[in-house]
């Protein structure tokens, strides 16, 4: 049987995972694995160290997810968490990618008795020193805030059993790699060790034959399979900068569209879209580095629930995050490289769903594009030039005839203090009105009683050379 022609009908059961663990996966809808999870998880069981080449989205959490937590029942079953030493540790590279892995955990260990910590910075120290103190399981967290928590001797490293690091190439992407290599060293040398990356640079590859023992190297599609995933209808549009925004207005009313991810690559460029989107009238949140933690895991939370169903992110902002049901990527920046375009539009497209990816590549960014599709093999070429108006955006994306950039009765920002003067103005217009009938009996006016006392009238003094001079009050 090839990498891609796994068992329908194949359960986690049938992999030889725990009872507990397969009945709480059932009770979440969850019954058939993935084809990364049927590879993974028979030879992560049995204790063999793992190199997993699997794209974000194609279930890759479960795989280790699963083999961990079976591993943990099985090995150390009847074993006490003992103060700040966890006997599993899953490194990310993100803290929305750790709080995902974390949630899984939960998922899949609902019937288990382990205690899972999530890790990561931009938070206080309290409440994880805390659960560290009381003992956990599993550990799950960020390179920065794990190795701070072990330099600070609150988080002790040397009860590792097994270890996960998940979504390798991006760590190395945000400069990761020492803080990695400094937390592995506080391991014990016999541990299982898992890693996962979607892609393989050189350095992964060092860190692999360095840390890793014997690995057996999985990968879920076939050698020649496409990185960029069938399922993920790809467009790619020519498009000017001062255009963009109003093509996005028309892609977000598109008859298929649902749930929308807009990347950029900058922090600037994401809030500035955001503003324009909202002032078109869409319900839109950001996701990037200049948000606090807090400002980050509300808008997270709103995407998810679909509250809001639009999120503009930067690349870095973004990596890591796990959500489902997203029906439309839209790159309102070519990407600068091909590793990271595969991530981005691999956030739809996900286990078996359909999903839409529409690149808008600005005159400059040629080149890039260029380079992109060289190395992908999309075969796209150069882009259509493509504008707002223009009839094969609205075919290839479903978008309603006569469909504009803003949502249909919203008003710009600029006309707001047009208006809200036009009210004041009114406003005082009804007041003098007010006054004008009351005062010619066009309705009742106040009663005297109900009048405050009238004001006495000043009086003027006259003075000549100095003196005051009396008035004569029998003057006309």
């Amino acid at each position: 049987m090839s990498d891609n022609e796994i068992a329908v009908d194949e359960t986690f059961a049938d992999l030889g995972v725990h009872e507990s663990i397969t009945s709480a996966l059932a009770e979440a809808g969850i019954v058939h694995p993935f084809p990364i999870q049927t590879l993974a998880i028979p030879l992560a069981v049995g204790g063999s160290d793992l190199i997993g080449q699997a794209r974000t989205g194609t279930g890759k959490t479960l795989a280790f997810g699963v083999s961990l937590l079976h591993r943990m029942v099985t090995i150390s079953e009847g074993v006490k968490p003992e103060h700040g030493k966890p006997r599993a540790l899953i490194v990310c590279p993100t803290r929305e990618l750790a709080l995902q892995v974390g949630r899984d955990l939960d998922v899949a260990g609902k019937h288990l008795q382990m205690r899972v910590l999530t890790i990561y910075g931009g938070t206080g120290y309290d409440e994880q020193l805390g659960a560290l103190e009381k003992g956990i399981d599993i550990a799950v967290g960020t390179p920065g805030r794990l190795l701070d928590l072990a330099d600070r001797g609150a988080l002790d490293l040397s009860n590792i059993q097994v270890l996960v690091l998940d979504e390798a190439d991006e760590m190395l992407d945000l400069g990761f790699l020492p803080d990695i290599e400094r937390l592995l060293r506080k391991t014990p040398e016999s541990r299982q060790t898992m890693l996962f990356s979607a892609t393989m640079p050189a350095p992964i590859l060092t860190l692999a034959r360095a840390t890793l023992n014997k690995p057996i190297n999985i990968r879920a599609e076939g050698h020649d399979a496409q990185m960029t995933v069938p399922d993920i209808e790809q467009f790619v549009y020519q498009a000017h900068d001062l255009d963009k925004p109003e093509i996005v207005g028309r892609i977000l009313q598109g008859n298929q569209t649902t749930k929308v991810m807009i990347f950029t690559r900058t922090k600037r460029a994401a809030q500035r879209l955001m503003d324009d989107l909202v002032d078109r009238g869409f319900a839109v949140v950001a996701l990037h580095g200049d948000l606090n933690q807090q400002a980050r895991e509300r808008a997270l939370k709103k995407f998810r629930a679909g509250t809001i169903n639009v999120l503009v992110a930067t690349d870095v902002a973004a990596r890591g995050i796990d959500i489902t049901g997203v029906s439309h990527v839209i790159n309102y920046e070519c990407p600068d490289t091909d590793a990271a375009y595969v991530h981005r539009i691999g956030r739809t497209g996900r286990a078996g769903n359909n999903g839409v990816a529409v690149t808008l590549v600005d005159w400059s960014d040629l080149h890039r594009w260029k380079l992109i599709d060289q190395a992908l093999e999309l075969g796209k070429g150069e882009p259509a030039e493509t504008y707002s108006t223009s009839p094969h955006l609205f075919t290839d994306l479903d978008i309603p005839e006569g469909t504009k950039g803003r949502v249909p009765g919203s008003v710009p920002k600029e006309r707001e203090p047009r208006r809200q003067a036009s009210t004041s103005s009114e406003g005082g217009e009804r007041r003098r009105r007010a006054r004008s009938t009351e005062a010619t009996g066009d309705r009742p006016a106040a009663t005297p009683a109900a009048e405050k006392p009238s004001r006495p009238r000043r009086r003027r003094r006259r003075t000549v050379n100095g003196v005051e001079v009396k008035r004569d009050e029998n003057k006309g």
